[in-house]
């Protein structure tokens, strides 16, 4: 049976802290060569239609957490430990991997970028779920905890944004449509990059909500992954749109 072992814990966090800062060095200046960053003049070679790359991409974050929480003996559903990464890991997830690709309507993803995709879904998937069901100990009042709550307030909070942002980038675009076109709506009225905003208020809520250094790391990690994401959609909307609102900020409202 696995048991916890600390030390393992703050290695790969540590670890994942230091791929945050890989990630912010090669991605601020330079985007990730996707959706409207690829290369104009790069053939369509290797790559998987959107729906499925992003199925298979996110499908070990829900994946590996429920297969430790299967191979967990006893079982452990009562502590509040893995109620968290039931409730709050799992569920957005869940979103991810089962409706969310369904409805997208990307271009086809490049291969190279689906397999780091989905080393990094096995790597945190397995981080965040081994610390939640074989490391976590929390009190019995944890869920009055103003930690707990406000973490959890945020979390849904961003995660409505995500979703709601989603909906209305998937609106811009009929079915077979490729083209770019500026969003409208919802956070878009204050920020380009309002999907990315939820998404990274929603790993603070749950870092916060769980109080454990892998989770912050995660957080930190999605902060310098997406957040450079988010600026270089900012300066494609500026440079391509001369209608562009000049009023919007890059990530976070009323700030940059």
């Amino acid at each position: 049976s696995m048991q916890c072992f600390p030390g393992l814990v703050l290695a790969l966090s540590s670890l994942l802290g230091a791929l945050a800062l890989l990630q912010l060095s090669l991605h601020l200046r330079v985007p990730s060569r996707y959706g409207k960053h690829e290369e104009r003049l790069c053939r369509p070679r290797g790559r998987l239609p959107a729906r499925c790359a992003w199925f298979l991409q996110e499908l070990p974050s829900f994946l590996v957490p429920a297969l430790l929480l299967a191979l967990r003996s006893p079982p452990r559903l009562e502590p509040l430990g893995c109620r968290l990464l039931c409730c709050l890991f799992c569920w957005h997830y869940f979103y991810r991997t089962f409706i969310y690709p369904f409805f997208t309507r990307g271009r086809p993803f490049p291969l190279q970028l689906l397999f780091f995709g989905m080393l990094f879904c096995i790597y945190n998937g397995f981080l965040q779920g081994y610390y939640l069901i074989y490391c976590a100990e929390y009190p019995n009042d944890w869920c009055t905890d103003i930690r707990f709550t406000a973490g959890l307030l945020l979390f849904l909070l961003g995660m409505g944004i995500n979703i709601h942002s989603d909906l209305l980038l998937r609106q811009l675009r009929k079915p077979g449509e490729v083209t770019y076109k500026i969003p409208q709506g919802g956070l878009f009225t204050y920020v380009s990059g309002a999907n990315y905003f939820g998404e990274i208020v929603e790993w603070f809520g749950f870092a916060i909500a769980t109080w454990s250094l892998p989770a912050f790391a995660f957080a930190f990690f999605t902060l310098c992954c997406i957040g450079p994401r988010a600026y270089h959609h900012h300066r494609y909307y500026l440079k391509t749109f001369t209608d562009y609102p000049k009023s919007r900020k890059a990530l976070i409202p009323f700030v940059f």
